[in-house]
């Protein structure tokens, strides 16, 4: 695809993508990032990994962390973050998104969360390294389900089982979130956010990026793009996905999905596609 030198202007960044074909709703990742800030995006599932080199600085529920080499990184579902360098060299990692149902069925446990964003401990980083690195090379499903059983024998200390919801899981907000989920490829007019929340326009645009240190706009196009990655994944033409998403075209949708995921929608789906 020509469009990646316009996606990483470094030419040492580079990222590919994997999705599990017996396991929908996994998803694994690599990349080297040196140059490269991914703006504020989310991941509808549990986002796993380490940092193998280098260190990351990343802004993740209103709070800036530093990530160095033999960090564990632990996101919880829908929760927006960023992504840069906080070194010259980059940084050098790899993750895996796993969906929150997908979670609680291949584990048996309920309500897993991380309180934690991030971990620096070398001997739980490295054997994590090596079952994300040995996911990509396994060469059968049983090999892949058997790694993904350690992965989470590896986790199940780092997190907490609660079926209970969020804390904040009946602010008035939820709703305003909700609203945006369900109504991507419609026009969304700060009047009628604010009037779900029953707050004036202004007053809500400043509550809202006070609780979740983004603005709608941020949020809905968040969502727009991972529900691109949805539909791409299942092999829809980048066209239809633009219209599907409400942005404006093929063009829209490319150079968005790049200063998100750092990868062409085409080059993202050839990748995800290839098993």
């Amino acid at each position: 695809m020509e469009g990646v030198p316009a996606v990483f202007p470094c030419e040492k960044d580079c990222a590919q993508f994997q999705q599990l074909s017996e396991l929908p709703g996994v998803e694994l990742y690599q990349a080297h990032i040196s140059r490269y800030a991914f703006e504020p995006h989310t991941h509808e599932a549990f986002g796993i990994g380490t940092i193998e080199s280098g260190a990351q600085r990343f802004r993740y529920r209103g709070t800036q962390y530093t990530a160095p080499e033999n960090s564990l990184v632990m996101m919880n579902p829908d929760e927006l973050h960023t992504g840069e360098s906080a070194c010259d060299e980059g940084w050098r990692y790899q993750m895996i998104y796993i969906q929150p149902q997908l979670m609680d069925e291949l584990t048996g446990d309920r309500g897993w969360w991380f309180n934690e964003a991030m971990l620096t401990d070398l001997r739980l980083a490295q054997p994590l390294s090596q079952i994300l690195t040995a996911l990509w090379q396994a060469d059968s499903a049983l090999a892949r389900q058997s790694l993904l059983s350690e992965l989470f024998r590896l986790m199940r200390p780092l997190a907490r089982m609660s079926a209970q919801q969020k804390p904040e899981a009946q602010h008035r907000f939820d709703h305003v979130r909700d609203y945006l989920r369900a109504n991507l490829a419609e026009p969304v007019r700060l009047e009628s956010l604010a009037a779900l929340a029953s707050l004036s326009p202004w007053h809500f645009l400043r509550a809202f990026r006070d609780h979740f240190h983004v603005t709608p706009q941020q949020m809905l196009m968040a969502y727009r793009l991972y529900e691109a990655k949805q539909l791409l994944a299942r092999g829809e033409s980048a066209a239809s996905v633009a219209a599907t998403v409400g942005l404006t075209d093929q063009a829209h949708l490319t150079r968005a999905f790049a200063q998100r995921y750092g990868i062409t929608p085409g080059r993202y789906q050839k990748q995800v596609m290839r098993r």
